[in-house]
């Protein structure tokens, strides 16, 4: 799954043309790798989103297209 609908899907970031410019400008990382929005994301990456000041890092779980709020949070682990 591409980065910007994986961070969309998970609630990571609300909407995707969002988590698209968070890529662009260099905030988002794959294993320690500056992620284009197009990057593929699988179960076991480590991603980090730069919030401002703060950086968000979490571990993907499973990756799938449709999620319910819920089952969202289900879908990476915070490090």
């Amino acid at each position: 799954m591409r980065i910007d609908k994986f961070l969309k899907v998970s609630r990571l970031i609300k909407r995707r043309t969002l988590a698209n410019e968070a890529c662009d400008q260099g905030r988002v990382k794959i294993n320690g790798k500056v992620a284009k929005p197009g990057s593929d994301v699988k179960p076991g990456d480590i991603i980090e989103i730069q919030f401002g000041n703060a950086i968000t890092r979490v571990e993907v779980i499973s990756v799938t297209e449709h999620v319910s709020k819920a089952e969202a949070k289900e879908m990476y682990r915070i490090r």
